[in-house]
């Protein structure tokens, strides 16, 4: 049971899926009380786990291909069904937790679309031109699922930092299996363009990212 819980946490892309949840906690911290707030963030993690997982069931047939036995799947730690049932899992406790939640059902919405748009990504976009845009949609989304979710609108320059970083950790987290993908015909926009090119790409949205929090973070900590 614990070396499956740890295969499925692998296969969930673990640091990520944290990060992620513990932004939309601090996050939901602006309008709504810690316990509010965690219930946000276990519905945003049950839904980072469906986006992890469908990812490594999805590039299974290629991980196998580059013996990449670092997955789960390829280490025969978990199976494809498996993985695929908890998939299913996943998906109705991110509903239900986010129904739950401080969220209601627009906050719902909004969270599922980004879950819609990260899949897509795994589905198809992470092969294209447009590789970058499930990652600025999906991460720019989470602050207006906990914005709106309080009655309100989320300041442009906060998911304006959000695209900018999902869009440079897009740019960076491919470089490590770059020569692979090529390989193997992934052609999304950080391969067409190269190591360097994506390298450069990423430390400027990296660095306007951070002006961007730097300039206007504060008016956000004093209001």
């Amino acid at each position: 049971m614990l070396k499956t819980t740890k295969a499925l946490l692998i296969a969930s892309h673990f640091i990520p899926t944290m990060l992620v949840s513990t932004i939309s906690f601090l996050i939901s911290l602006i309008h709504f009380s810690p316990s509010q707030s965690a219930q946000i963030a276990l519905a945003i993690f049950a839904g980072q786990l469906v986006v992890g997982w469908s990812n490594d069931l999805l590039d299974y047939p290629l991980d196998l291909a580059a013996y990449r036995t670092h997955k789960p799947l390829v280490a025969n730690q978990i199976t494809p069904n498996f993985l695929k049932k908890s998939i299913y899992i996943a998906l109705f406790a991110a509903l239900g937790l986010s129904l739950l939640s401080p969220l209601g059902l627009i906050g719902t919405l909004i969270h599922f679309l980004g879950i819609f748009s990260a899949t897509l990504y795994n589905l198809k976009l992470k092969a294209t031109i447009y590789s970058p845009l499930p990652y600025i949609f999906s991460f720019a989304a989470l602050p207006w699922a906990i914005y709106l979710a309080a009655s309100e609108t989320p300041p442009l320059w906060l998911y304006l930092a959000f695209a900018l970083f999902a869009t440079a950790f897009h740019f960076l987290n491919v470089l490590k299996d770059l020569s692979w993908d090529l390989s193997q015909n992934v052609l999304g926009l950080p391969q067409r363009i190269g190591r360097i090119n994506s390298i450069l790409i990423a430390i400027s949205c990296t660095m306007a990212g951070l002006i961007t929090l730097i300039i206007y973070a504060p008016s956000l900590l004093e209001a």
